[in-house]
């Protein structure tokens, strides 16, 4: 049975996340009743790259799934839209190997966050960007990034009710960039754990507030303990930008 591969866009917004739960709007849900009703009544079920949390948004989430229905592979994107919400969108489908699998095969993601620097709330950005009217060391954030690059154990920047025990991720990139009245932090690595951008994104804007130096996030991480790390910063300002194989 042919194997898709889609690439989907998504507002987190009105999502309570990515997974399916009783009672809950879900992304995965969304996709799966759009293909059951493409498929006749018959569950697809659908595999991502991995889980986003309620409120996260997505410019390059990727799953897969199989379907005996005979499509250019072009076309599968089309035929979903016409049973998919206007907060979802996929862009981009291909046939794959038999074997593909849109979590295992990953070998590289990529996360950004958005920050709001500017002291008037922007009602039209409340649930894209995070909303943070401090006074902030924009270059000061820049330098304490550098210090999450690496092979590190990075359990200081994990959520405590995580029951992963190897936390031990590369990160390629994390940066940080000014982008008028937007701080956009980028970060790439090998794979990410439980809230490990968010922890990070909000230590950093520690640093940048003046509460931390930016040396500390090297001992932060050899700490190992989440206790020593910043507030973990909310969902809204999350993307999940790429996903790479």
């Amino acid at each position: 049975m042919p194997r898709v591969k889609a690439t989907v866009a998504y507002d987190g917004t009105f999502f309570e996340g990515w997974q399916v739960q009783p009672g809950r709007r879900t992304v995965q849900r969304e996709i799966e009743e759009a293909l059951q009703k493409m498929h006749k009544g018959v569950h697809v079920p659908i595999h991502a790259s991995g889980r986003t949390d309620s409120g996260v948004h997505a410019k390059g989430q990727v799953f897969h799934f199989d379907s005996p229905l005979q499509l250019p592979e072009h076309k599968w994107g089309k035929a979903l839209e016409t049973f998919l919400p206007k907060d979802i969108h996929v862009w981009h489908s291909v046939y794959a190997d038999d074997d593909f699998h849109a979590r295992f095969d990953a070998v590289e993601k990529e996360y950004r966050y958005c920050v709001l620097l500017r002291k008037e709330r922007d009602v039209f950005r409340r649930n894209h960007a995070f909303y943070y009217p401090y006074p902030t060391d924009v270059e000061a954030v820049q330098r304490a990034a550098y210090y999450i690059k690496g092979e590190h154990d990075f359990s200081s920047f994990c959520a405590s009710n995580t029951d992963v025990t190897e936390k031990t991720r590369t990160v390629y990139e994390a940066e940080a960039r000014l982008e008028g009245d937007e701080l956009w932090f980028t970060f790439r690595g090998s794979g990410f754990l439980y809230n490990m951008i968010r922890i990070a994104v909000g230590t950093l804007l520690e640093v940048g507030k003046g509460n931390r130096h930016p040396e500390e996030i090297k001992t932060i991480i050899e700490s190992k303990e989440r206790a020593a790390a910043g507030n973990t910063a909310p969902g809204h300002g999350l993307y999940l930008w790429r996903v790479n194989y």
